[in-house]
């Protein structure tokens, strides 16, 4: 994961944002999919492979479940493209590796924020988080 500058990573946050988004669709209907195939077969089936016991239905559902999570996965392989580390998909977190006053860090950004404003340090996760010092300074000059 390549070190990046706040404003590096902010300029990623519009992408992200449409990525996320989208992850966020993808996982929901990769619920409803598996909801679909356990209400078909009676059971969460113990893989995804389509059997020859399996009536067209069963296999069309297995299908469907499996293309969306390729697509799941593309998306967050593209978010590491960007040089993002999914932390929590289920809510959007992703943390991008950075540096503030010196010390290696990771600049915090959850689905909704509108800019990368806060990090925490590398051994803390999402209860560590604090504002970047010049969103603080901002905030307390403006």
């Amino acid at each position: 994961m390549p070190e990046l500058t706040v404003e590096e990573a902010n300029s990623r946050v519009p992408e992200l944002h449409r990525i996320v988004s989208g992850q966020l669709r993808l996982q929901d209907e990769v619920a409803s999919a598996l909801g679909d195939l356990h209400a078909l077969i009676g059971r969460f089936p113990s893989d995804l492979a389509p059997r020859g016991g399996d009536d067209e239905g069963v296999k069309d559902a297995k299908r469907r479940v499996q293309a969306l999570l390729r697509a799941l996965e593309e998306g967050w392989t593209r978010v590491s493209e960007l040089g993002g580390l999914v932390k929590d998909p289920q809510v959007g977190l992703v943390d991008f590796l950075g540096r503030v006053d010196g010390e290696q860090v990771l600049l915090c950004w959850r689905f909704g924020e509108e800019a990368i404003a806060h990090y925490h340090r590398l051994d803390e996760g999402f209860a560590g988080r604090r504002p970047l010092p010049n969103v603080a300074r901002h905030r307390i000059f403006n």
